[in-house]
């Protein structure tokens, strides 16, 4: 997309982004660090593009829990900058939210309305982005999704692959359910987005958008043993026999027909993207 520039350069949604739009800028932290959010608003007014998309973010969560202020000026403080300077000059923003913005509870997906209650400094730094994204003006859009994965650096296919493997025996907690995404996709509906942003001021707002259909973590682990060929043994465990610094969600499920109603993008199938990730990492192995 002419005149893009992308926040972000070496995590999952920033590279399938560069796939996707290879003639967009995207900036690293040395060209824009984001734990200074001023240093972000001036690559911003200096690069004077079409359209950003904030692709990067502060996404340990457990750090998160130890590490409050890195997390806060990452994710919304940044965020923040960045929707501002985007307003100065009147181009469209678009930011990648989560839905650790949820505290979790009962089984019915959440619509963007729903109530927040975010567990953790993660999610709360992340609802304070959002909210600040709105105070800001301008045009802007926030996309909440779960569960990304791709074929590049961290995530819970890979680390399943690397895992299902070494070991016989899995125990994968089974009663958080949500929505896997593939980064591809992610990035795909991100650039549809930005283009009707910019075709019609009228557009944007938050915006769910997640992989079909739901599933527990376990099952999403089956799921890639089956297709990857591997055939350990896997042990459903609950949340509470797993515990980390930071809680998680039970109920990750997002209601996504918002997007499909007004951008047309319908919730990606995350088996056929998982196809695609497991043929992409065989053919770079």
């Amino acid at each position: 997309m002419n005149g893009l520039l992308v926040f972000g350069q070496s995590g999952q949604l920033a590279r399938e982004l560069a796939a996707l739009a290879p003639e967009a800028r995207l900036f690293g932290r040395t060209e824009a660090d984001l734990t200074n959010p001023e240093g972000c608003a001036a690559a911003i007014a200096a690069a004077r593009p079409a359209a950003v998309v904030n692709a990067a973010a502060y996404t340990a969560v457990d750090r998160a829990e130890t590490d409050a202020d890195a997390a806060r000026l990452v994710n919304a403080d940044s965020p923040a900058a960045m929707a501002r300077a985007c307003a100065a000059l009147g181009i469209p923003f678009l930011h990648v939210s989560t839905d650790y913005v949820f505290d979790g509870s009962g089984e019915a997906p959440r619509a963007e309305d729903a109530p927040t209650g975010p567990l953790g400094v993660y999610g709360a730094t992340k609802l304070a982005g959002e909210a600040a994204i709105r105070e800001a003006g301008g045009q802007w859009a926030v996309m909440r999704t779960s569960w990304v994965f791709s074929r590049h650096g961290a995530n819970f296919v890979k680390t399943m692959l690397r895992l299902g493997a070494e070991r016989d025996r899995l125990t994968i907690v089974a009663d958080q359910v949500g929505g896997p995404t593939p980064a591809a996709d992610i990035a795909a509906a991100a650039l549809t987005m930005i283009g009707a942003m910019r075709n019609d001021a009228s557009k944007g707002g938050l915006y769910h958008f997640a992989g079909a259909p739901d599933v527990s973590w376990a099952d999403f682990a089956r799921a890639i043993f089956a297709r990857a060929g591997l055939s350990p043994e896997v042990v459903d465990i609950p949340t509470s026999a797993y515990p980390t610094p930071a809680r998680r969600p039970l109920n990750s499920r997002l209601d996504c027909s918002r997007i499909a109603q007004d951008f047309g993008i319908a919730r990606p199938d995350w088996q056929a993207g998982l196809a695609r990730v497991l043929q992409e990492l065989e053919t770079t192995a």
